[in-house]
């Protein structure tokens, strides 16, 4: 089997998370594959990048890669993205290898350098929630959702911040080698959900852990217990139990 060359653009206080989230799901895809996926982390002048956590990443310069066979570009978001945009031999770079490239993707807001770079023009395309308005105005040509963790327009997909990432990931090892792998390797990385792309980026459960915990702290935690128990007696004395309050008090 020929691995996949899988290039992910980077640039100084990109999110860790954006970078790593991502690599671990291909390669766990490659331990129960034995292999499928070469990964390249890059960025403009090589050399060591600092996340905004302060962890530095080895990088090869852009430079010293050559784009063809190029299977899948990731522009991995963070702090500071949206300033990247006017970094014209960066823009330029992306632009280029997405000619040659199967898929082009971003994770977070790095979606605002696909759109420097003309990818996303009508095309459909998410980032962070915080950042859709920024997104919408800056280009107008590209259509912005709110609501889906990420999405797919032709060959070019998004994703929203954080652990969306991961989602976006597992669907591209979807793409390639079926959903049966794909469960594989979230099962092995301990997802507790395989999402799909049109879950909204606002979480429900975490709405509800948020508002009740407002109301009283021992209700925090119990959407997660009816979650895990939906086979269990729900009635209002089980939930009341179940959180050491009082049938009267819980009601």
């Amino acid at each position: 089997m020929t691995d996949r060359r899988i290039a992910f653009v980077l640039f100084d206080r990109a999110l860790g998370l954006n970078l790593n989230g991502p690599a671990e799901v291909f390669g766990s895809a490659n331990h129960l594959l034995g292999g499928g996926y070469d990964l390249q982390v890059l960025s403009e002048a090589g050399g060591l990048v600092r996340t905004s956590a302060g962890i530095a990443v080895d990088t090869r310069p852009l430079a010293a890669f050559d784009p063809a066979g190029l299977d899948t570009l990731i522009v991995v978001g963070g702090d500071g993205a949206a300033s990247f945009t006017a970094d014209a031999p960066l823009i330029g770079w992306i632009g280029q290898a997405a000619r040659t490239a199967r898929r082009v993707c971003s994770i977070c807001n790095g979606a605002f350098l696909l759109a420097a770079a003309g990818l996303l023009d009508g095309r459909r395309a998410v980032t962070h929630w915080c950042e859709v308005a920024e997104l919408r105005a800056r280009y107008p040509k590209v259509t912005v959702e709110l609501d889906p963790i990420y999405l797919r327009d032709g060959p070019v997909w998004t994703s929203a911040g954080m652990s969306a990432g991961i989602d976006l990931a597992l669907a591209l090892v979807e793409d390639d080698h079926g959903r049966r792998i794909s469960l594989a390797v979230a099962k092995e990385l301990v997802v507790f959900l395989r999402r799909s792309g049109g879950q909204a980026q606002f979480s429900g459960a975490l709405a509800a852990q948020t508002r009740l915990g407002a109301v009283d702290s021992r209700l925090a935690e119990l959407p997660g217990w009816i979650m895990d128990n939906l086979g269990a007696d729900l009635t209002v004395e089980a939930l009341a139990l179940s959180v050491g309050m009082a049938p009267r008090s819980f009601a």
